[in-house]
């Protein structure tokens, strides 16, 4: 097995003995997590993304490839295909394809093309875990998501879907509301905002005309704000119907703090009914693999909203490993066809990602949104960290160094 300088380690078991390895999409931390899970079970890994990544300096990382893009189906297809020619890698040939190498998500454009492309790439030798597109378009497209859980009985926000300006009109103003986004890619590389809050009509008016302007009016959506800071995901394997894995957390800080794009502070509680809302809506969709449902409690009448179905690994997924459930593991094994056994994770475990944290934390302390005291309670006994391991150190360390070229790349 071919060693690029620190990145990999050499596997001298025979061939024979070896199982298919693992493409991640993406070397962020969240492809950092499944490099980890993969790697300390002996699988190659190999690591794809379109920018610098902390990923690429992990210990396990086999190699890591660096690409133009990975936005658009086919510069996924490409990139994959790109991977046959490389040499040196076991199970991968320049003349066979991938060999049964399973391939890892992690953005939902990069679950869309997979999904959309998936008998294309299974026949070519890949193993695909993404579901087919008829389930995964369902959790891509926020009007599927919001009609198909309003029919299914699942506690969701109110939720319009204008057309056009004169449709705003049977917007309920009575609360705040915000303008977002059906399809989040969209809108997110060209904002890089989730949502817009409109207190009044004139507001909601100029936040619809700006996302106009971004994305057909079709996919915009307009839904009620709920108050209060009670967030919290179901995240589980599924399979045939059954959870194969689960945990249930509260995200308690998120980065930014009104409508965050990622998770910065989650704990693992017990909360076992948030299981039969998000099994419900799973089954309806034939739903296969890992998924984060998203809820928030909604204090004026104390039930559990669905927000949003993210159809692959979530940013926080290294916190099941700390609670008892490895999920990239279970589910490269169920690829394989190897035997997994049923996992939940335990309440009280934290996880925190000190890079994006600790300066959104500033943030909220000098708004007063937030005492120190508070913050720098909920920092004690930590079970795990985002980048940082005393067992791989050197992607936390080059996440420092490219915190600056993230910040200008990213627009944050």
């Amino acid at each position: 097995m071919v060693r690029e300088p620190g990145r990999g380690l050499p596997d001298r078991r025979p061939a024979a003995l070896m199982r298919p390895g693992a493409v991640v999409l993406g070397g962020d931390y969240q492809g950092l997590g499944i490099v980890r899970s993969l790697g300390r079970q002996g699988v190659p890994v190999v690591v794809v993304d379109d920018e610098r990544s902390v990923a690429a300096a992990s210990r396990w990382t086999t190699r890591s490839v660096r690409v133009r893009s990975l936005r658009g189906d086919e510069d996924v297809l490409a990139a994959l295909s790109g991977l046959s020619a490389l040499s040196g890698l076991a199970g991968l040939s320049g003349l066979g394809g991938p060999d049964g190498w399973v391939v890892f998500p992690t953005r939902d454009e990069n679950v869309a093309a997979l999904s959309r492309h998936r008998s294309a790439l299974r026949s070519a030798g890949w193993r695909i875990p993404a579901p087919q597109w008829d389930c995964v378009r369902v959790a891509w497209d926020k009007r599927e998501t919001y009609r198909l859980a309003r029919k299914l009985g699942v506690p969701s926000p109110r939720t319009w879907f204008p057309l056009d300006e004169d449709d705003l009109d049977e917007v309920d103003l009575s609360a705040p509301v915000i303008v977002k986004p059906a399809i989040k890619e969209n809108f997110f590389y060209a904002t890089r905002a989730k949502a817009w809050r409109a207190d009044t009509r004139p507001a909601l008016r100029r936040h619809f005309a700006r996302a106009a302007s971004i994305v057909p009016p079709g996919e915009i959506l307009v839904q009620e704000m709920i108050p209060g800071d009670g967030q919290y995901s179901y995240c589980a394997f599924v399979r045939d119907g059954a959870v194969v894995a689960d945990m249930t957390v509260r995200r308690t800080r998120q980065h930014p703090s009104d409508f965050g794009r990622a998770s910065t502070f989650v704990q693992t509680v017990a909360l076992p009914g948030l299981t039969a809302p998000s099994l419900v809506f799973l089954r309806e969709i034939g739903y296969y693999g890992l998924v984060e449902v998203e809820y928030k409690r909604d204090p004026r009448d104390g039930e559990f909203k669905l927000l949003d179905v993210n159809a692959r690994t979530w940013g926080y997924h290294t916190l099941g490993r700390a609670a008892g459930v490895d999920f990239p593991w279970l589910l490269f094994r169920d690829q394989l066809g190897e035997p997994v056994a049923p996992a939940s994770g335990r309440a009280g475990v934290s996880w925190i990602r000190v890079a994006t944290d600790l300066p959104n934390a500033a943030l909220d302390i000098r708004a007063r949104r937030m005492r120190p005291g508070d913050y720098l309670r909920t920092l004690r006994g930590i079970d795990t960290e985002a980048v940082f391991s005393w067992r791989d150190p050197l992607p936390g360390l080059y996440e420092v160094a490219l915190l600056p070229y993230l910040a200008v790349k990213r627009g944050l």
